[in-house]
């Protein structure tokens, strides 16, 4: 009997709690014991948000919540500025390119971040001027962080709005909305917030605000008056996915049981220990010093390693579930997720697989080193 393990970077595991949540007997939406909940789980929103502002909830994946910032933003027509830095943030130029807005793209090569200053010039030479700048607060498919709250002061000088995808980093890595002056965080459910692929999130402040009531664009489910309106009434204007909101509220007592900033902490110590690891199995590390996740570690593989199929046997013959490269890194890179409810045991366990396929696949290593390296990690820092 094999047990699986989950090291992907979404869906992440889930604590107990949640699961026990997910198998409750299902409520009505439209009752007061469901606006209970729901109340709960936006007061929750608020704190892994860091803001005061309103947070919508979409029954969508994250790409749901992107979309919906586009067409509540902007009017055809309209320019943004486009980050493109891996599989996820080109999403915004395609996003863009389908309600008939001009996307500016700033192209930057995988594995490293935008320089704030590119998207400074931008700002000041395109026109005519864009009204937002989409961006990703940590970029999964190459391991990479964005430096948000430095783009954030340059945004901020201008009419553009700062749009952020934080899909992947909200709950695991720092995005402090209110603090930063981010204008509009997007994010899901399925990842750092540790509860199943299905709702997604926005939060935007007054001066995104102001877009939305000058936007043309076409929109219905996503349409943020909507929302806005049935928020004031604490509640949702469509149909909710009861039992995810539910199992968010359970998540949530969670995140704000051990603390964002431990939870930071804790994510920042699991990632120094994925890369001790590798570094030691004689693996490169794909995404820069500089501006690498907390959240997933990216790795490079040896020439002579094929990805694909490593990924695959440590999936299919020893539960051990990493994720691969996408696009042009497939069968080059994997990655290992350490956000959500993941522990020390469970990285020790998946180096110790990785070292055994690797070992299997060719590449020579002594076996142990990973692990080794791993637990020093762990024992330095006490956990």
């Amino acid at each position: 009997m094999k047990k699986n393990y989950l090291l992907t970077p979404g869906p992440t595991p889930l604590p107990p709690e949640v699961m026990e949540s997910l198998a409750r007997p299902i409520i009505h939406h439209r009752t007061p014991q469901f606006l209970s909940i729901f109340k709960e789980v936006c007061v929750g929103l608020k704190y892994v948000f860091a803001t005061k502002q309103d947070c919508f909830v979409f029954t969508s994946s994250g790409t749901g919540a992107m979309e919906s910032t586009v067409v509540n933003l902007l009017s055809a027509g309209d320019t943004a500025i486009c980050v493109n830095g891996g599989k996820f943030g080109e999403r915004w130029g395609k996003l863009c390119q389908a309600y008939g807005v001009e996307p500016v793209i700033v192209d930057v090569e995988w594995g490293k971040a935008v320089d704030p200053k590119v998207i400074e010039e931008k700002l000041k030479n395109t026109k005519p001027a864009p009204k937002a700048v989409f961006t990703t607060l940590c970029e999964t498919s190459t391991g990479v962080s964005t430096d948000i709250r430095e783009i954030a002061k340059i945004v901020n000088k201008t009419d553009a709005v700062l749009v952020v995808d934080a899909v992947s980093g909200l709950g695991a890595v720092p995005c402090y909305t209110d603090e930063w002056q981010i204008d509009v965080v997007v994010s899901g459910s399925q990842k750092g917030l540790m509860i199943p692929p299905g709702l997604a999130f926005c939060t935007l402040n007054e001066k995104a605000w102001k877009l939305v009531e000058a936007s043309k664009l076409p929109k219905f489910y996503y349409d943020y008056k909507k929302y806005k309106a049935s928020l004031a009434k604490n509640d949702m204007p469509w149909t909710s996915a009861i039992s995810l909101i539910v199992a968010l509220n359970s998540a949530f007592k969670l995140l704000q049981q051990r603390g964002l900033e431990n939870g930071f902490k804790y994510y920042e110590v699991l990632a120094d220990s994925v890369r001790a690891a590798a570094l030691a199995l004689g693996l490169e590390l794909f995404a820069d010093a500089s501006c690498r996740s907390n959240a997933v570690t990216s790795i490079k593989l040896p020439a002579s390693v094929d990805g694909a199929k490593l990924v695959k046997i440590m999936r299919d013959d020893y539960g051990v579930a990493v994720a691969g490269g996408q696009e042009h890194l497939k069968g080059k890179i994997i990655r290992i997720a350490h956000m959500g409810y993941i522990n020390e045991f469970e990285i020790v366990l998946c180096i110790s697989c990785l070292e055994r396929i690797l070992s299997k696949m060719g590449h020579k290593i002594d076996l142990g080193v990973g692990v080794k390296a791993a637990q020093e990690v762990f024992i330095k820092n006490s956990l």
